[in-house]
């Protein structure tokens, strides 16, 4: 079975049906934090409503890892170095995450697309 961290934007992506994102429903192991699913509950609360929000929420918490302090610390590395990318704290948690995971980070934002261990999909 193949592991993913699953950013928000995938996460995101398969629930509004992107095809793009289909073979990543099944038989694959979701990685995630709480910081992403905290991204895409206020999304989602923008597209739908509460219930719609927090059924998705509650769907996914089972894959959310714990982010040790020397993770936040390596991400907040990367983030500096890469400041001119302006890419957000959650992303560079959750990319940081995977890497120490050994798994692929899974995602369609495009500032990943050329970084090392991505699975850029549209």
């Amino acid at each position: 079975m193949l592991s993913f961290f699953f950013d928000t934007y995938a996460f995101y992506e398969i629930i509004v049906g992107n095809p793009n994102y289909l073979p990543f429903t099944k038989d694959v192991k979701i990685t995630t934090t709480q910081l992403n699913l905290m991204e895409l509950y206020y999304q989602l609360l923008a597209l739908y409503d509460k219930e719609t929000a927090l059924k998705f929420f509650k769907r996914y918490e089972d894959f959310v890892v714990l982010i040790s302090n020397e993770t936040v610390i390596d991400s907040m590395d990367f983030r500096k170095q890469n400041y001119k990318q302006d890419l957000s704290y959650v992303d560079c948690i959750g990319y940081i995450t995977a890497k120490k995971m050994n798994i692929q980070f899974l995602t369609g934002d495009r500032q990943f697309k050329d970084k090392a261990n991505v699975k850029f999909v549209k």
